[in-house]
Order: C-alpha cells, then sequence, then structure tokens
C-alpha cells in the first residue's frame, strides 16, 4: 500500500500512507473504547424508531447544516427545511445544504447496495454537492492557503496521474477488510486525513471527507444507518481540526489526530443519543394524541410522514401513506386543527409543519454551538 515517489514538489507524507504506527498508545486504546461504547449506544437506540427514514431523513439535514457550516455556508432552520420541501426560491446557502444531504443519502444507497465505496461513487457524491461533472483534479495551482495571512500551508499533489494513483490506493484501504488490522474507527481517522491530503476535487473536498467518514461507518458495521453529527465537532474545534491536520504533514503526530477524531465519534454519540431519545419520545406522544383525538385516521405510515418531514406537504402524505389528494389534504388539515402541525402557505403551496420537531432539532444545534 506504500507509495515512494519524487513527485512535484510534494510532502512525501502523503505517498506514504498508511502510516506503521501501532497505535496502541493508553490515551488512544481509552478514547477507542468510549468512542466503540457511544456508537454501539446510538446503534441501538436508532433501531428502536420504526422507520428508519425518519432518522435519515431527519439526522441527515442536520448533518448536512453542520458541515456545511465548516465550510462557512451557513443557513437557518427554517429554509433548510423549506428547502428540503422543494421550495426553489430558498437561500443559495439553504441549496447547498440541500444538496449536501442528498449526497449523503445517495453515498449511503451506494454502500447498502454494494458494500463497497467506490471511485465513481465518490466522484458522484461530489457531483451532487457541487452540481457539476468536473471530476479529479487535472490541472496544477492548487495550495491550501492560512485565511488569515494567505500564506500557503500546504500544497497537495498536483500531477493529475499522481492524484488518480493516489485515490485508487486509498479507495483499496477503504474497502480492505478490518478482521486482522487497526480498528476501524482509526482507519476512518487515517482515511479522512489522507483523502484531506490528497485534496483531489478543485472544491468540496470537506464536504465529500466528511460523507465518507460516515459511509465508512456504515459500511464497517458500527451504525447501520448514516446518523453521527461528526461535522459538528469540527465546526465547534475547527481551528484544532486545521491544526491538526497541518501537524500531521509537518511531525507526522498521528496519534493526536487520531484522539481528536476518536473524541468527536464518542461527543457526537453522546450528543445524537440524547436527540433521537427526544425524537423518541415526542413521536410516543404525537401517536397518542393522535389515537385519542383522530383516531380514523391515525395510522403508522401517517405518523411516519410528520417526523421524515419536519415541512411537509399534501404529495408527500399521497405518497407515504397511499391516500388521495382529497384525503391527504383532509388528514393534514384535521392534524392542524388538533394542534399536532402548524399550517403555513409559502408561495402557492401550503406546508404543514411539525414544530414540535422543528423545535427539537434547532435546540439540538443550539445546545453544541
Amino acid at each position: 500500500m506504500h507509495m515512494v515517489r519524487n513527485v512535484h514538489n510534494v510532502s512525501m507524507d502523503v505517498y506514504s500512507f498508511p502510516p506503521n504506527n501501532d497505535f496502541e498508545s493508553v490515551a488512544v486504546l481509552k478514547k477507542l473504547a468510549q468512542a466503540h461504547r457511544y456508537l454501539a449506544e446510538l446503534k441501538g437506540l436508532a433501531r428502536s424508531i420504526p422507520n428508519e427514514g425518519i432518522l435519515i431523513d431527519t439526522l441527515t439535514l442536520q448533518e448536512a447544516k453542520d458541515s456545511s457550516e465548516v465550510e462557512n455556508i451557513v443557513t437557518t432552520h427554517d429554509e433548510l427545511f423549506k428547502a428540503s420541501a422543494g421550495d426553489l426560491r430558498g437561500t443559495p446557502a439553504a441549496k447547498e445544504v440541500r444538496d449536501y444531504s442528498a449526497a449523503t443519502k445517495l453515498g449511503f444507497s451506494k454502500v447498502r447496495k454494494t458494500g463497497l465505496l467506490r471511485l465513481n461513487d465518490i466522484l458522484e457524491i461530489q457531483a451532487v454537492i457541487k452540481r457539476n461533472n468536473v471530476g479529479l483534479r487535472r490541472l496544477p495551482g492548487t495550495a491550501l492557503k492560512n485565511s488569515d495571512t494567505g500564506e500557503v500551508v500546504y500544497e497537495p499533489p498536483q500531477n493529475p496521474e499522481d492524484i488518480v494513483e493516489l485515490m485508487g490506493e486509498l479507495v483499496k484501504y477503504i474497502n480492505a477488510p478490518t478482521d486482522n488490522g487497526l480498528d476501524p474507527l482509526i482507519r476512518m481517522a487515517l482515511m479522512h486525513h489522507q483523502f484531506e491530503s490528497i485534496h483531489p476535487f478543485y472544491d468540496g473536498n470537506g464536504r465529500v471527507g466528511r460523507i465518507l467518514n460516515i459511509l465508512y461507518l456504515v459500511m464497517h458495521k458500527l451504525l447501520d444507518i448514516p446518523i453521527l453529527y461528526l461535522s459538528r465537532h469540527i465546526t465547534s474545534n475547527k481551528n484544532e481540526y486545521y491544526r491538526l491536520l497541518q501537524l500531521v504533514r509537518d511531525t507526522g503526530a498521528w496519534d493526536e489526530w487520531v484522539i481528536y477524531i476518536l473524541d468527536g465519534v464518542e461527543s457526537t454519540a453522546k450528543e445524537t443519543i440524547d436527540l433521537v431519545q427526544e425524537i423518541k419520545v415526542l413521536m410516543m406522544s404525537a401517536k397518542r394524541k393522535i389515537r385519542t383525538e383522530a383516531p380514523k385516521i391515525y395510522s403508522q405510515d401517517l405518523l411516519n410522514n410528520l417526523f421524515r418531514h419536519p415541512y411537509t406537504k399534501i404529495a408527500y402524505l399521497m405518497e407515504d401513506v397511499g391516500v388521495t389528494r382529497m384525503t391527504a389534504t383532509k388528514y393534514l388539515e384535521e392534524l392542524v386543527e388538533k394542534g399536532v402541525l402548524n399550517k403555513q402557505k409559502i408561495g402557492r403551496d401550503n406546508y404543514y409543519i411539525n414544530v414540535a420537531l422543528c423545535e427539537i432539532l434547532i435546540r439540538s444545534s443550539a445546545r453544541y454551538e
């Protein structure tokens, strides 16, 4: 797997991947155990939600929002919920966040189908995020600079042949069995650093890299669905993230980097556990209310729809519940009357808002800012 080549005035670190470290320090092993503990708890809790689409749709939106904020693409929850419900008049930031969510779901569908994460899959993920098919970098001139001083802090590989070869080796590493090697969480940390150091695309590298983290956890059965908020940890510790990325390139300080990522897995798994618990309690409350006050319209599919889409629409309910437009309208209007939903007209469309769910998602973001 190691590539050692004399090329193009680039740091040799990226060409000697993976590192030979054993990662068996007390600090790493302690943090590794904690990260696995909370990941396992999150995985089990997620299975208690009756429809996995609920968590995939709602939590992928949260992850998309947090990941985009790493790139200073900031949107409000209201704009994001509208964009996810098909409102095309939203801000460019909301559309970018929606595209990130779509790219995550695309990657998840690929991983679930094949059990692999191929180079073409990564290219498709980036194409959805950036809405183009430019593909891997083919022209020189890319450099990562200090945003304050403009100083070049890192120059990734410039030769297109090197980028193709390095990405091929990384894809092999991502898909290799982990039974007899490093723990998969450590491998994820190494994989993420290598991807960001190759910097294979002209734009979107950070967001693609963060999606790959989530998909890697699913590939290696640490989660069933892509619901970990790792981007929130990076957003909250952005300077440290970039400092440690570069410290590995400068000094080979892999342990510090791995501990940073493991700490992120642990803390964000805890946060996501709290959020899923809140959603579960709210679902049970809504279920009781609808069955008590509107028993004739209750179904599990109806309840699932209200929690998959913070802003739902008549068309969504028609599809999810299998009813006519007239019946879907009747159901939603009755839920508004019972106080389960709020109705808002935006342009020509009516949106039916699960206000309690929106408040949980907004409060969850604010709690860790």
